[in-house]
């Protein structure tokens, strides 16, 4: 069953860092045929934007202004098997969005009030263009509040930053598990008590424990609830 004409069917899936939003939401954007984007990566294309032009991270009014002629597209990615992929000016970004310099600046770039105004625009834009999983920290409770389905994943900060540390290392990288999870904890404390958009769950989102759960079964579980609010659309 196909959502209604002119209307986009959204999932909106929120949980703090490293609870594996993206990892399930692509799955999920793959097995329904839907657009996947990951608004955190908004905030990251922004902020590498921002050191390459020498706009002050501190700055929300310069900042804002550089957000709002930014053109953000979703691209399929190569191949059936691979997420869609973020496009900024015509460009992938790619890398350049977690590099350390970015990784250290995201925080202060997402804090600002008119960044986040400015960047709801572009992410409205975003899922009017068709079927959209989207993920991040408050699309259910700001940026979608009206999401066909609202998914919110909880995990200890232990098993994300475990979670984290085993990427790195497959990745090639060095990683250190005690500050994964000393950066994990400090950056819940400053998403849960920011004053614009604070990290919490929609009353009517579905809370997904994952501690215990493989991918797998974590698309499985999703799948079931995607396919239930469709009937009810």
């Amino acid at each position: 069953m196909r959502p209604l004409p002119g209307r986009s069917f959204v999932v909106a899936i929120d949980g703090p860092a490293a609870s594996g939003k993206s990892a399930l939401g692509s799955r999920l954007a793959r097995r329904f045929g839907f657009a996947f984007l990951d608004t955190g990566l908004l905030y990251r294309a922004l902020t590498a934007l921002a050191l390459e032009r020498g706009v002050a991270v501190g700055d929300g009014t310069a900042l804002a202004a550089l957000a709002a002629g930014v053109q953000f597209e979703v691209r399929p990615g190569p191949g059936a098997a691979n997420p869609d992929r973020l496009w900024v000016d015509g460009r992938e970004p790619g890398p350049l969005l977690h590099t350390p310099a970015v990784d250290a600046s995201v925080s202060a770039v997402s804090a600002h009030a008119a960044v986040r105004r400015t960047l709801l625009h572009h992410q409205h834009d975003l899922a009017a263009r068709g079927d959209t999983v989207m993920v991040g920290r408050d699309i259910g409770t700001v940026v979608l509040p009206d999401a066909d389905l609202k998914l919110y994943l909880i995990a200890s900060p232990e098993v994300r930053a475990r979670r984290r540390w085993q990427d790195l290392l497959a990745r090639g990288e060095a990683a250190s598990f005690p500050q994964i999870l000393d950066d994990l904890i400090e950056r819940d404390r400053r998403d849960s008590s920011r004053a614009v958009a604070p990290l919490r769950p929609a009353p009517d989102a579905v809370i997904l424990h994952t501690d215990h759960l493989t991918l797998d079964g974590e698309v499985e579980l999703a799948a079931r609830l995607v396919d239930a609010a469709r009937r009810v659309r």
